[in-house]
Formats: C-alpha cells, structure tokens, sequence
C-alpha cells in the first residue's frame, strides 16, 4: 500500500469542528476523486465516505470543546486513496480501538481491513492533537502490503 506522502494528489480542508462539516467533507471527498479523475469502485468510494463521515463525526463530538477547527487532507493515485482527519484534541485512540473497540473505530478498524488499506494514528509533534490516516487500494481485492500500521510516532 502506498504512504499518503507518495500519492500525487492532494487537496487540504480546513473546517469549524460542528455538525455541519460532516457533509462538507464527504462533499469535498466526492468531488476532489472525480476531479483528479479517480474512479475506485463503487464499494471502495461508499466505504470511504462511511469511514471519512465516522473520523470527522468523532472529531466534531470529541474534540469541539478543544478544537476549534479541524482539518481533512485527502490525497490519492490511481491505485489508492487516502484520507486523513486533523484534530487537536491531545487523545490518541491506539491499535486496540480500531481492532477491538467497540462504535466508530471498531467499525473503520474492521471496514479498513475488510478491503485491504491500512489506518495510521499520527500525533502532532507538540503532543496536542493527532492526523488519523486511512488509505485504501481503488479496487476491490486489490492487496497492498496486508499490514494495519498501528500507532506511529511522528509529525503530521
């Protein structure tokens, strides 16, 4: 599977941490895939959404009181796509929570495996905040490296 730094194409969103931006984000999902002419699978896309609506939901009833805003980076190549959720909330969900937990994490934990990507929980240099990456191959089937990256130490 292919580091999100490597993927050509990129596009950043900063929004308010507030329900509203949920929708946003999956808006700007759909339209920067297509515009960088993107075309994973029907399944593949859905599961982003669903994932990509689960990591900013979670940053919107975690980490408001905290932060203010939060940031999406989406970055892609024609053999996967990636997403990233930013916030500065100091808590890091660990391995566990993606493969054990119950709700949200669990669930991409689960959905991310099932199609062969990887997630990766990577903490701000300061400690205050954390980007939760997820990167999927565009077709189902389509294996990378097989391995779920767990914790990883640096910056975002």
């Amino acid at each position: 599977m292919k580091a999100p730094a490597t993927l050509p194409y990129r596009h950043v969103l900063t929004l308010p941490t507030v329900p509203a931006s949920v929708s946003l984000a999956r808006r700007t999902a759909q339209v920067a895939y297509a515009g960088w002419d993107i075309r994973p699978s029907r399944h593949v896309l859905d599961t982003a959404l669903l994932m990509l609506s689960e990591l900013v939901t979670n940053s919107v009833r975690h980490a408001a009181a905290v932060a203010p805003q939060l940031t999406v980076t989406y970055a892609a190549g024609q053999d996967a796509l990636a997403f990233a959720v930013h916030d500065r909330h100091p808590h890091r969900p660990d391995a566990a929570s993606f493969t054990d937990g119950p709700g949200g994490l669990g669930l991409i934990g689960e959905l991310t495996t099932e199609l062969g990507g990887a997630f990766s929980v990577l903490p701000d240099a300061d400690g205050g905040g954390k980007n939760i990456w997820i990167v999927l191959p565009t077709r189902p089937g389509q294996r990378g490296t097989g391995s779920t990256e767990r914790s990883v130490r640096g910056t975002s």
